[in-house]
């Protein structure tokens, strides 16, 4: 089971998200722009968003196929979360989960 943010908390009084502390997009424009055209950019954002958000709050945003499509350009951005996220979705396969 998951636990998201609450939606009163995920975001400050300007409308930005928790996890963009360092740079200055709010909620919407974030979500605007994980569906960008180019994937470098979804990669780059869906990276940040899984490196600096709880891990729970990702799938708020992202649906874990999109983290699989993104997956080969993503992992540089991931930084020391990357050894987490690759245990999860490698123990996610092993239990036969769908990527979906």
């Amino acid at each position: 089971m998951l636990s998201f943010t609450p939606a009163e908390r995920l975001t400050d009084r300007e409308g930005r998200p928790y996890f963009l502390w360092d740079c200055d997009l709010t909620l919407i424009q974030f979500q605007r722009a994980l569906r960008d055209a180019d994937p470098g950019v979804r990669a780059y954002l869906v990276g940040k968003l899984m490196r600096q958000a709880k891990p729970d709050d990702v799938f708020l945003f992202v649906r874990p196929r999109v983290i699989r499509e993104l997956w080969p350009q993503l992992t540089r951005y991931l930084g020391r979360t990357r050894d987490f996220w690759t245990w999860l979705f490698e123990t996610w396969e092993r239990q036969g989960r769908v990527w979906s």
